[in-house]
């Protein structure tokens, strides 16, 4: 078995990707969409971070977290976030992907894959870097033509004081050092 290192640095900011089970598109439905965005308003409640930025696509999200000094317990947090959902999606009908005997045994219901995707934010060209791939997301994949066309997205948040008119229509360069799974290349 891999064994995964995790790098926690407390009142960091760290870029994050978050997959469904089997890439299932869950977030096409909108029930789905609210559930996961009270599970992330409940768990941000109890364990506070701040969320610059964040998208939601059909089967998975990327978003930009910032700590309180001192805390790096970011794992804590999607797990509770990916329990929540899980608890509520299930309660309300969802389905879920049928898993092995030992997932089954780990606890892991087929709703989200076991692992996540994990960047420490190193400066500010690194910041913006996935910044702007959180936003350009939704045109990447094909899902619009325009990134202002995706709802489900901070991009909007942004718009008017950060992005200059007609962003989004090309890609952007600074982020060429990070693959579509948000990973920087090579990895």
């Amino acid at each position: 078995m891999s064994n995964y290192r995790r790098w926690f640095v407390p009142g960091g900011t760290y870029f994050f990707t978050v997959v469904t089970y089997r890439r299932s598109p869950l977030f096409w439905d909108s029930s789905a969409r609210i559930i996961l965005r009270e599970a992330f308003s409940k768990i941000q409640e109890n364990y506070p971070f701040e969320q610059l930025a964040c998208v939601l696509l059909p089967d998975h999200f990327h978003c930009l977290w910032t700590l309180p000094a001192g805390d790096a317990r970011y794992s804590m947090r999607l797990k509770r976030i990916k329990e929540e959902f899980t608890k509520n999606w299930l309660k309300h009908g969802g389905y879920h992907a049928e898993v092995t005997d030992a997932q089954a045994f780990r606890g892991e219901r087929g709703v989200w894959q076991p692992r996540y995707w994990e960047h420490v934010i190193e400066d500010e060209w690194d910041l913006e870097a996935h910044f702007d791939y959180i936003h350009f997301n939704p045109l990447k994949h094909g899902l619009v033509e325009s990134v202002r066309d995706w709802q489900w997205s901070t991009f909007h948040s942004y718009c008017d004081w950060h992005y200059p008119p007609g962003w989004g229509m090309t890609e952007p360069t600074t982020y060429s050092h990070i693959d579509d799974f948000g990973e920087p290349e090579g990895f």
